[in-house]
């Protein structure tokens, strides 16, 4: 064993799972933090500037808005001239073959028409001939740019009128005045088949000019000098200032090495870890059986994790202001499931984490650590709907309250006040009230039962019991008074009377199988066990805690109601047929096991408050008169047996809620069955 100096000790396998719960907290929490060790601010345009006098520390330039370089960008593409490739090389082939075509028409073969035509063909291609006339205009002309020589040598513009098409081109050839008189022969010959374009488009060059223009925009407007103020306190960030913070921020960012940022890592991952230790460590000293229930650790831990990561993302990006995030659902969800200390501290781990990642961490904690005490005190139980909605009012009626307060303390002027952050704490008040449907959620998720569920349980209409209500009427009677004796116990020594009074009303469906071998069932003086054995009668009352297991399983009862089922009677026996069959059979050994219910005991002060309560209420219908001593004895017995058989022994139930409890029990039963006073007859 290892002793932690807490005044307690550890198994290595409970250090591991708490140090496991610590390290894979940490480690997820600090992965998605944003690496910042350098300054930051929440920059919005038209808003004060709530920090204090900002002077630049060193040089740096202020880069043009993405819009702004844009729309200048789109003025510098607008002197941009088009790149053609001149082909030289068109001209020569397309002679080539009009020489040949010429030279298979015999009646053609005359010398001077030949060299003729083809000396026109040559010198229509020195002409630039397109597949289509571009119409790209720079200051109200319109150009083109050849390009020759293999794409090295960039020759003068040229006016778009000077550009042929091949049908202008077939046209100028076709009316030439010299070769009029041969219009038959050119149509036969089919000069469309000569001309083609020489000019072409090149996209290659043309983009890579493109690119050249755009990068030609210089990215920045001004350059900022070491010691210039930037903005002052108060001052409204407009559009120029607004660039000068950007530029800044990146400018820091540019300057931060690796090696700060691996420091910044370090920092973030030694302050999560001190928080996550101590609530750790709150929890092993004061609330260490949530560590032997694994579901109730993985709640909290799990809740912590969720949060701190979604306000990492917000502020990692951006995205919203960290105030529209429901911080004051934590601690609902713990206190509905768990208790109100515990509720704090999480609330706190997950604000104090929270806050180092912010450019105002002070005002935040103060805003939830208030908002979120006043969630606590106002869900002492969430037994309806309505609770959550004035809940939520009273969130955002604190939170609101506290930021006003700094805003005051801070600024004191009026016209200064920025309602958007208030605007945010009634957004979050909204989401708070709209989390219930996440409480079945988690309900369902870590095995948990809230008071909501557990009073829609309660409701007498619910198939089960209103299936009891009619097949075994005293069975319902019977199970309706211990909830109300099991419920005013809880009530005296801090129990959750809810629950407690929820298990009651279900401990005993399993007599639903066979209501009639129950006692309070029975009518007219019959009864079944008359034809039994004692110890077939014993497994009769004993199975009715099977039964009732297995219609939990049906009815998809929660957990917390199939253990008042089981650990009702313990691990007791079923008594009157015990002594029976020992007074009758006093040489034969005897099965104990034949008699006793399968248990296992009461682990839990609920389940040990409804047994004591079962046990008197069933016990005190056989009492013969009903006086104080009657009451008050049968009480005394009851219990004292139950504790010296030690059925108490695995639950934390002191001595002193165990006398609270027959006290409790005394004043209900003497109130049950006080005596009535005999109403007189009137005189004939």
């Amino acid at each position: 064993m290892i002793n932690f100096n807490l005044k307690t000790q550890l198994s290595w396998r409970e250090l591991s799972v708490r140090s496991a719960f610590v390290v894979i907290t940490m480690a997820v929490i600090v992965w998605f933090m944003p690496r910042n060790s350098h300054q930051t601010f929440i920059v919005e345009k038209g808003s004060p500037w709530r920090s204090a006098d900002l002077t630049a520390p060193f040089e740096f330039p202020v880069f043009k808005s993405e819009s702004t370089l844009e729309k200048e960008r789109q003025e510098r593409l607008n002197e941009f001239i088009p790149y053609f490739v001149y082909n030289d090389d068109v001209a020569n082939e397309q002679v080539s073959h009009l020489r040949e075509r010429i030279d298979n028409f015999p009646s053609l073969l005359q010398g001077s028409f030949r060299i003729m035509m083809l000396n026109r063909l040559r010198a229509l291609y020195k002409s630039y001939i397109v597949e289509k006339k571009p119409t790209t205009s720079v200051g109200g002309a319109k150009y083109v740019i050849k390009v020759v020589d293999n794409y090295t040598h960039l020759g003068d513009t040229v006016a778009l009128d000077q550009l042929l098409t091949p049908r202008d081109a077939y046209e100028q050839l076709l009316h030439d005045p010299s070769l009029k008189r041969y219009e038959a022969i050119l149509r036969e010959l089919n000069l469309n088949d000569f001309i083609v374009p020489n000019f072409k488009y090149d996209s290659l060059i043309n983009q890579r000019a493109i690119d050249d223009l755009r990068r030609s925009v210089a990215p920045s407007s001004m350059v900022v000098k070491q010691g210039q103020r930037i903005i002052s306190r108060g001052e409204i960030v407009d559009d120029d200032t607004y660039q000068m913070l950007e530029s800044y921020q990146m400018e820091l960012e540019k300057r931060h090495s690796d090696h700060e940022s691996a420091m910044n890592a370090v920092g973030q991952a030694l302050y999560v870890l001190i928080f996550i230790l101590f609530f750790t460590i709150y929890l092993g000293i004061y609330r260490k059986d949530y560590f032997s229930r694994l579901r109730s650790a993985c709640m909290l831990y799990t809740l912590i994790v969720i949060f701190v990561v979604m306000a990492s993302i917000l502020v990692d990006n951006g995205l919203m202001h960290v105030y529209i995030l429901p911080f004051a659902a934590v601690p609902i969800f713990v206190r509905v499931f768990m208790d109100s200390r515990t509720a704090f501290f999480t609330h706190m781990t997950v604000v104090l984490i929270t806050a180092c990642m912010l450019h105002y961490p002070l005002e935040f904690i103060a805003v939830q650590m208030a908002a979120g005490m006043a969630v606590i005190f106002c869900l002492r139980e969430l037994s309806s709907r309505s609770q959550l909605f004035w809940t939520a009012a009273i969130f955002i009626l604190v939170a609101i309250a506290t930021r006003f307060a700094l805003f005051l303390i801070k600024q004191g002027d009026l016209t200064k006040i920025d309602a958007r952050d208030y605007y945010y704490l009634a957004i979050c008040g909204i989401i708070v009230f709209c989390s219930y449907p996440l409480l079945y959620v988690i309900e369902k998720t870590f095995g948990f039962v809230s008071d909501i569920t557990l009073v829609e349980l309660s409701n007498t209409n619910k198939d089960l019991l209103r299936r009891m209500s009619e097949e075994a009427p005293g069975t319902f009677n019977h199970s309706i008074q211990v909830g109300n004796l099991a419920a005013e116990i809880a009530r005296k020594i801090d129990g959750n009377a809810q629950l407690v009074r929820t298990g009651a009303l279900y401990h005993d469906i399993g007599k639903l199988q066979n209501p009639i071998y129950f006692t309070e069932n029975q009518s007219g003086g019959i009864s079944p066990h008359e034809h039994l054995s004692y110890i077939d009668s014993a497994q009769y009352i004993i199975g009715h805690v099977t039964e009732g297991l297995k219609l939990a399983d049906k009815y998809h009862l929660p957990r917390q109601i199939r253990d008042f089922i089981a650990t009702h009677h313990g691990q007791g026996k079923a008594k009157y047929f015990y002594v029976k069959y020992k007074n009758e059979n006093p040489d034969e050994p005897v099965d104990d096991l034949l008699f006793t219910y399968p248990g296992p005991n009461p682990f839990t002060k609920e389940q040990a408050i409804l047994m004591m309560a079962d046990s008197v209420e069933a016990a005190s219908r056989s009492l013969p008169d009903y006086t104080e001593q009657s009451i008050r004895q049968l009480v005394e017995r009851i219990i004292d047996g139950m504790v010296s058989e030690g059925f108490f022994r695995e639950c934390p139930i002191t001595f002193r809620d165990i006398q609270y409890s027959k006290t409790v029990l005394i004043e209900k039963l003497k109130t049950i069955y006080h005596t009535r006073i005999s109403y007189p007859e009137a005189k004939k």
